[in-house]
Formats: C-alpha cells, structure tokens, sequence
C-alpha cells in the first residue's frame, strides 16, 4: 500500500476558462450550469463571469446604505425598487442578473422559476438566509452569498451597552424618574470590576465582547469548541467546559448561533446550575433561550436580571411576561443598527455580489453549487458517509481546548487522479462544523470557513490493490490533541478515530477507536463500553424496547473474549434522559454516549 498526503486548499472555484464571452444581460436564455460542466469535465464548480461588452442588471430589493449602491453602478445597472409584492418581484427577476435582499423579501422557489435561468447570485444583506429558498436557488444553479461581518463591532457594542444597563438599572431607573419618582434606594446597581464574564460563544462578536470586558476590569472565560485556545489566550480568556462557564459566571453573555444543538440551550435545567444571582444578556439568538424558563429562573431568584436584543418571535406578544418583566431589559433587535454598520453591511454585500458575477470566489457563499451528474451519482452514499463521520467525530469532543488538528485518511484502489475527493473533504468539514455552528458550509466555503476557524484538515490516500469499480473502500476520521466524552473512541496513538465504509449503499460506522463494529448510520447512535458477558446485549435492548425505543442495528466489537467490548447501537429516535441514565445504571457498562446524527 502506498500513501499520500496533501494539505486542504482554500481555492475550490479553479477555472474561468470559456466562460468570459457570456452575458449576463443578454435576452437569450443562458445555458445551465450543469450542461457547462458538462462542455468541459475539467470545469466542476460555479463560475460567474460578465462580458465586457455588457453590464449585468442587479436588482435592489429593500434599502441599501449609498456606498454599497454607488459599487454596484461601477459594475452593473442598478435597479432600485422597493416594497415589491411578491407577484411584481417575479414579473421583475426575469430581466435581473442579480437580487439583494434585506430580511423583508422572501425570495420563493417562484422567484428562481420566474427568472428564467437568468438570475446567478441572491445577496442577503446581514447575516440571516430564512427569507431565500437555498434549495430552490441550488436547483437553478443560482448562487447565494450574505454579509455575516460587518455588523460585528456594533453588535458587541450593544452587548456591552445592555450588560452596563442591566447592571446599574438604567432603563428602569428611566422609566421611574419619567413617571415622575425619585427612587434612588430601589435602583442600587452592582459593579462590574472582578466580576467574571461567561462569553457563550467565542466567534467575531463573541471576541469583541471579551476584548471590552476585559477593559471595564471584568475577568472573562469562554466556551466555544471551535476557539483556538491560543486566539483565546492573547484576548487574556480561559476558554472551559459549558457545564463550567455556567456554574461560576455572575455574567453570561451569549453570542452562538441557533442551530438544533443550541435551541433553548439555556432552560430549567441549565439554569439550575447556575449561580444564584447570575445576569443574562443576549443579543445572539432569540432561540437559544427558553423564555418561559428564563421567567420562571427570574420569578425564583436564580437569574437576578436579564437583557436581551432578540426573541423567540419578533416583534415578542404585548403581554409577554418576558417582556414586561420588571428586572428584564429589552430593546428590538437593535444589535446591527448604527449607522456605520449599516453601510458596512452595505459595501460587504455589493462587493460579494459583485465578486461573485466576475466569477470570483465568494467566501460568504451559503449554499451548494451543482456538480456533474456523474459524479454526484458515484459518490452520493460516500457524500452521506462523509458528513456523518464528520458529525460523529465532533460530537465525541469534550472540554474546552477546541477542534483544530483533523487528519482524513481515504482507501481505494483508484489511482488519485481519478478520485477528486474534493466534495468528500467539503462534507466532513461540514459535518465538523455545522452542529455548533451558523455557517452553512459547502464545497464554495468548506475550506474558508474551516481556515476561519483554526481548523486544519489534511487528507492521506491509502492506495489498496484490487479492482476500482468502487471509488473508496473506506474513509477514516481523526481528530488530535483533544479530550473524548467516550474514552474508547480515542486510539492507540491517541486521537479520537472513527471510519466507515459504504454497505450495499448504506453509510455504516465500522470502527471507533480500536473497535470494531458495524452499524448503519441511519437515525442516531448509542455507543457503550462494556464488560465482555453474556447477556449484554439482551439487557441493553430490554431497556430500549421498554421505553419505546427502536433499535434498527446494533453491533458489539471487542479486544479480546471477556474483556473490554463496544457496543454500537442504531436507534430511530432519541430516548430519554431517564433510558440513557438507565442503561448508565447497567453494573457492566463502563461509559455510554449517545450521538445525533
């Protein structure tokens, strides 16, 4: 067997070539992207260009800061016309190269069909995509890029404006000097020197926050598993464990974003953790938040105040309790609104938008590109592999020291030239990045977002002897330098180590850290280190079926006869805390896991 080993590139889009001649503006209908792949099996990603004859149109949807409108006009026509109905944005589209959007326009499956094939690129103005269907803009090899920086410094300002707020009682002490009181005994505040700050989430924002913490005397940790702990370190922070950040924070500051994993991540149970007296602020999320939970913590003590810039549902009910609380400061999703940010989300959009129509990379890119139909064919049970090894690596991670060292090892018996494992690195950086994650990561963003997050992935190729009907006999994912939550997945050299193979085109997990197993990768996982006795298995899914659980496989890999055994168990759908702890309880099982797919 022979191995190579390359580094990940940060430059998927490879080729302009022969494209330079089309017109965006031209009345006749473009050819599709799949079919100009399918011209040239050497062009596989989106290319946008223009002609030089020609300028392409670009439609202005919702208002737009002046600097981002006058970069537009050095390029493309631009149209600005707002409050359109749904009804006049498709009647409108069929003549647009190019759509920007705020948060008010939804941008329907009717838009992309309505355009004809003409529209290339939707530019979503902030952060946000809910408003743009991603799919729908895939199908018609449409391009969608957004704006997720320029708001960072406002953001963090706001955080911080409504943390000093909250804890000197401006905006209560406002209202009662208004309505005529003089309360100064009612509003006593508390300090915010040697307080310790929990910053949830220590992306852009999250780190701006902590950088102006640290100058009001605050002393800050963090969680985030993606924060290189180095970046953490020169900020003066202590990146710990989220159990940890919560239980000794008198402050916690939110900055994650929502995804299934963090949905109302702070609730009944968190907050009895935490600290008797402890402050909230969010300016992330309204979702990451229980807010009948976060009432009720206020009502007993456990929360002492709260402020938040977002809600569950925007505008929030008139008679929220949350809302109407008397120890709670709000404001209406104010975190991006200054005037600087707003043309700074102004001149990020137009420049991606523009960039994108030149046929340059687009870094902020948030959905796929179309890929030859062949070739997704091949490798679309390998693609769903990928991202599940992806996931299953990621969610074995514990502590506080954050993903950075990720090695991919593919076998096959295909020569590396005719094995373009480019879409499979793609999705097991997605699978790594996505669950505690906003981005949406494809093969336009997979390497930018992994480089802007301190990840390193290497890939090896293990060539095998046989026949290359098959493209890959196996993928193997590694993680280094961390802890696990399931210390059997760690391998022999020390790293966290799953792999898995394509069955009869089913995805199965076929080995975690030294054991072996087999289970398909349909539904979620239980994982279980065991003593080797009989019986195991039986009292395992005893339990399982008592609760109403289905299990689908379940596999059990071992060291040696009466030793060390994993069990590997495929559930449809998640069991309960109280089944989980039950099959803790069993006296033969060591450690267990249970892990979403």
């Amino acid at each position: 067997m022979a191995a190579t080993t390359s580094t990940a590139s940060s430059n998927i889009l490879t080729t302009k070539k022969n494209l330079s001649s089309l017109s965006l503006t031209s009345t006749n209908k473009l050819p599709t992207f799949s079919s100009l792949y399918s011209s040239s099996r050497r062009q596989r990603f989106i290319v946008l260009s223009a002609s030089l004859n020609s300028k392409p149109t670009v439609l202005v949807a919702e208002k737009l800061g002046e600097a981002g409108i006058n970069l537009l006009k050095d390029f493309a026509n631009v149209d600005c016309s707002y409050n359109l109905s749904p009804d006049e944005l498709c009647t409108k589209i069929s003549l647009c190269d190019a759509l920007i959007v705020r948060s008010g326009t939804k941008v329907s499956r009717e838009v992309f069909e309505s355009s004809g094939g003409r529209l290339k690129v939707v530019g979503r103005a902030g952060v946000g995509i809910d408003n743009v269907d991603l799919a729908a803009a895939t199908e018609h090899g449409c391009l969608v890029v957004n704006a997720p920086t320029a708001n960072t410094i406002a953001a963090a300002e706001h955080g911080i404006a409504l943390l000093a707020a909250m804890a000197r009682n401006v905006a209560q002490a406002d209202a009662s000097l208004k309505a005529g009181k003089w309360q100064r005994n009612k509003y006593v505040g508390v300090s915010l020197v040697g307080k310790t700050l929990a910053v949830m989430g220590f992306g852009k924002v999250g780190s701006e926050v902590a950088r102006r913490a640290k100058g009001l005397g605050m002393h800050v940790i963090a969680h985030d598993p993606y924060a290189p702990a180095d970046r953490a370190r020169a900020v003066g922070v202590e990146l710990v464990s989220f159990d940890e950040a919560i239980a000794t924070a008198d402050f916690i500051s939110l900055h994650m974003p929502l995804t299934p994993a963090t949905a109302k991540i702070l609730n009944d149970e968190t907050f009895a953790k935490m600290k008797k007296g402890v402050r909230i602020v969010n300016v992330a999320r309204g979702g990451v938040i229980d807010e009948d939970a976060l009432v009720r913590a206020l009502d007993a003590g456990i929360v002492a105040q709260a402020a938040l810039d977002v809600f569950t549902v925007e505008p929030p009910p008139q008679d929220s309790k949350l809302v109407q609380h008397e120890r709670v400061t709000v404001t209406p999703h104010l975190g991006a609104s200054t005037i600087e940010a707003q043309e700074g989300v102004a001149i990020e959009i137009a420049e991606a938008v523009v960039g994108a129509l030149k046929g340059e990379l687009a870094s902020t890119a948030v959905n796929a590109p179309m890929v030859p139909a062949e070739v997704l064919t091949e490798l679309k049970p390998y693609v769903v592999l990928a991202e599940k090894l992806g996931r299953l690596a990621v969610q074995l991670v514990s502590g506080g020291s954050g993903v950075k060292d990720v090695k991919v090892t593919y076998a096959s018996s295909r020569a590396p030239d005719d094995l373009d494992t480019r879409v499979l690195r793609a999705m097991i950086t997605k699978g790594l990045i996505e669950p505690i994650s906003s981005v949406f990561v494809n093969l336009v963003n997979a390497d930018f977002s992994a480089k802007q997050r301190g990840l390193r992935l290497s890939e090896e190729r293990i060539h095998l002897d046989g026949s290359p009907e098959s493209p890959l006999d196996s993928i193997q994912v590694q993680i280094a330098n961390v802890e696990s939550k399931f210390a059997s997945a760690i391998s022999e050299t020390g790293e966290i180590k799953v792999e898995g193979r394509v069955k009869d085109g089913i995805p199965h997990l076929t080995k975690v850290g030294s054991f072996e197993v087999d289970v398909s990768l349909e539904g979620s996982i239980i994982l279980c280190r065991q003593v080797d006795q009989p019986g195991m298995i039986g009292r395992v899914g005893s339990v399982l079926g008592e609760q109403n659980v289905n299990v689908s496989f379940m596999s059990v890999g071992r060291i040696a006869p009466r030793k060390q055994a994993v069990m590997a168990i495929g559930v449809d759908e998640q069991p309960s805390k109280e089944t989980l702890k039950m099959i803790g309880d069993i006296p033969a099982i060591e450690e267990f896991v249970f892990l979403k797919l």
